[in-house]
């Protein structure tokens, strides 16, 4: 079998490329990727223990793994630590909850994040573009240079 064609070439993010944000309470930050027209954005997130993220409902699929620490929902039993793996279908509501320091979590996200106040109602909507703009925002507040980050 032979190729035709132009081959396309892969992209390498160095794993300094790309600053940790703070979050508060000592979290941190990373937009990996965002590809707004196809509705996708990917973070990576090290979470404190106490950190909570607010209730939220997906308006797609989430993909996650955790490379370090423990975290959980909520609204669940099971407990996500390290080399755990996570599917989240369209639709899942919960409430991130981290149980360990320096839990080091990736997310790959398709949609939005519909934030809920305590009686179930939107309370702010969070996708990719709104992530990235943040992360910039956090970046330049602490004074770190723009990144990187791989866009449409």
């Amino acid at each position: 079998m032979t190729l035709t064609g132009e081959i396309p070439t892969a992209v390498h993010v160095g794993a300094d490329e790309l600053p940790w944000a703070d979050i508060g309470g000592g979290s941190k930050l990373k937009v990996l990727q965002v590809k707004e027209q196809e509705g996708l954005w990917i973070v990576a997130n090290i979470f404190q223990a106490g950190y909570e993220v607010q209730k939220h409902r997906h308006t797609g699929p989430v993909w996650g793994y955790t490379v370090s620490g423990a975290w959980k929902y909520k609204e669940y039993e099971y407990v996500n630590r390290a080399g755990s793996f996570l599917y989240e279908p369209a639709g899942s509501v919960h409430t991130l909850q981290c149980v360990e320091d320096d839990a080091l979590v990736w997310f790959h996200m398709y949609g939005a994040n519909l934030n809920l106040d305590a009686d179930g109602n939107v309370e702010s909507v969070t996708d990719g573009a709104g992530a990235l703009a943040a992360y910039y925002a956090l970046c330049e507040a602490e004074g770190l240079p723009r990144p990187n980050v791989l866009t449409d």
